[in-house]
């Protein structure tokens, strides 16, 4: 626990300036909420020694709690996603709310949104954040208005026999878990940071009849789920001339006979351009989430300091594809008008060009089907009624059920996308 004081003249005055900063982006945009986040003590609940302007940044989550390796399990959310994920579950006054992952501030918060009629539940895994988390809403003054309970939340919660008008998953989830369907009410709203073969997005769904569709969704990054609800990525190596690695990292279908790729970075590098451009500033996440949704072989890179890609990182983002032997990941290039990029793929492999072409492909069919248009998620649990997907949808298999993912098709390129593709099952 931080042991800056509550009424600390400093610390309200980095409230003030979050609430406000939150308030300018459009981050909050309820009174209740923007109460909440005036009210409660922030630098209360972080680790001792953290500044108050890293507790009271609009982006900077804070570690609670690392693992032997040094990773993070457990920490403070960033406050615009804290702030994101309250406005998405639409809660008001008396509601009833379960948090799936504890750490005491985002309950706190929870607590001043639904008020004294109201009622929050907060769950985690480890009996060392519980604890924490309860040492901290006590000495906060919110330790009658908020439920802590140790348990792993993929399993029915014995003793919450209501149903909950809201579920807040703040942990980074691969499916949803029956029990919290059934924790949740007729009328409810879940927010779950969904993670879809390794893009991850904090979506509030809404029943619509025996499954479930977004209401709004925010880009976001969560520590992984664990217990029965954990779902490990997959890493593969590929060794440079000095012993240094590129990483591979997939969380859907990991293509056939990786060791075709033994020996690829010695191979020449080529390069393929979409002839599709950004401005500076303007984002494009939802590129990310395009190749995760059609993209067969799509994932994640990470390299070691001492590569050749390294020294190049303002060139390049970590999103690639394999093709057999060869393995393509996103480029981009300044274009020669200047205030912008162009996006295309560089790749090794004797196949390179292929990867690389496929990559771009899917950037020019993004760039006519997907860009400048909000996507529509679904999730089919389990027994439900599945109708028969378009080609401008994308099906991930999950373990309790299907998520889907929708564009908007245009007149033009209706059947551009080509055949469904499953990029997780």
């Amino acid at each position: 626990m931080n042991t800056l004081r509550h009424d600390d003249a400093n610390a309200a005055e980095f409230r003030d300036g979050l609430v406000e900063t939150l308030l300018e982006k459009k981050m909050i945009t309820s009174p209740l909420v923007e109460r909440a986040f005036r009210t409660v003590p922030r630098h209360l609940f972080v680790a001792e020694g953290t500044p108050l302007d890293v507790t009271y940044s609009v982006d900077n989550s804070v570690a609670i709690k690392r693992g032997p390796d040094g990773v993070i399990i457990s920490s403070t959310s960033a406050a615009y996603i804290q702030a994101r994920m309250i406005e998405q579950a639409e809660l008001a006054e008396g509601m009833s709310v379960l948090e799936i992952g504890s750490g005491g501030y985002n309950a706190a918060l929870l607590a001043e949104v639904v008020g004294p009629e109201g009622r929050v539940v907060s769950v985690d895994i480890d009996p060392e954040v519980t604890d924490r988390a309860r040492e901290l809403l006590d000495a906060t003054g919110y330790g009658n208005r908020v439920t802590v309970v140790q348990a792993d939340a993929e399993n029915p919660l014995p003793g919450l026999d209501e149903p909950f008008d809201a579920i807040l998953v703040t942990v980074g989830a691969w499916d949803l878990a029956p029990a919290w369907l059934e924790h949740l009410s007729a009328n409810g709203r879940i927010v779950v940071p969904l993670r879809m073969n390794g893009i991850t997005r904090a979506i509030a769904f809404r029943r619509q009849g025996d499954h479930l569709v977004s209401t709004s969704a925010e880009v976001a990054g969560f520590v992984p789920m664990q217990g029965a609800g954990a779902y490990d990525e997959r890493v593969f190596l590929l060794p440079d001339r000095n012993g240094h690695h590129v990483k591979l990292r997939f969380e859907g279908e990991v293509p056939q006979d990786m060791s075709l790729l033994d020996g690829v970075l010695a191979t020449e590098r080529t390069e393929v351009w979409s002839g599709v451009t950004i401005k500076h500033g303007v984002s494009f996440a939802d590129l990310h989430l395009w190749f995760a949704a059609f993209l067969p072989g799509f994932c994640k890179l990470a390299v070691d300091e001492g590569t050749d890609m390294a020294a190049e990182r303002k060139g390049w983002f970590p999103f690639g594809v394999v093709r057999g032997g060869s393995f393509a990941y996103l480029a981009v290039r300044p274009v020669p008008e200047g205030g912008g990029v162009e996006f295309g793929a560089r790749a090794y492999g004797v196949h390179g060009e292929d990867a690389a072409a496929a990559m771009v492909e899917q950037i020019q069919a993004w760039d006519r089907q997907g860009r400048d248009r909000e996507p529509v998620f679904a999730y089919w649990p389990e027994g439900s009624r599945r109708p028969e997907f378009g080609n401008s949808t994308a099906v991930l298999v999950k373990t309790h059920g299907l998520a889907t993912i929708s564009w908007s098709p245009t007149a033009d390129a209706a059947d551009d996308q080509g055949a469904l593709h499953n990029p997780e099952r």
